[in-house]
């Protein structure tokens, strides 16, 4: 084996690595359909969290979240301190920075959870219940 081929897979080898991480990272968080989150959301031990960007949010959010940039997020955790004994759902526009930052959460202790399809998801099932 030459030492471009070495190279390469040991690249490849630590893709795979860091996918595996990652959908074990994602397996570990609840993950809430809208309609799931909706009902969930009855139950005042919930605390949305957008972690979309400001012009994002500005444009449109969910009612009453709180709201943290993802890329601001882990500079700001003690805001969310006094939720600590509540589940954080955070959520995007997709749902993909929302799993990110549910990860960042559970690694420093707090009980977050996932809106899955983020609140594009959100509003297109707004639409079909009304």
């Amino acid at each position: 084996m030459t030492s471009g081929q070495i190279v390469f897979y040991t690249v490849v080898l630590f893709i795979v690595v860091l996918y595996v991480r990652r959908y074990l990272q994602m397996r570990s968080i609840q993950q809430y359909s809208p309609g799931a989150l909706r009902e969930k959301l009855r139950d005042r031990n919930v605390v949305l969290l957008d972690v979309r960007t400001e012009a994002e949010r500005s444009v449109q959010g969910i009612r009453g979240s709180l709201h943290i940039p993802l890329q601001q997020l882990s500079g700001r955790l003690k805001e969310l301190e006094g939720y600590r004994s509540r589940e954080i759902v955070c959520y995007c526009r997709s749902g993909n920075r929302s799993l990110s930052a549910a990860i960042l959460l559970r690694k420093r202790g707090f009980n977050a959870g996932n809106l899955k399809g983020g609140i594009s998801e959100w509003n297109l099932t707004a639409l079909q219940d009304s």
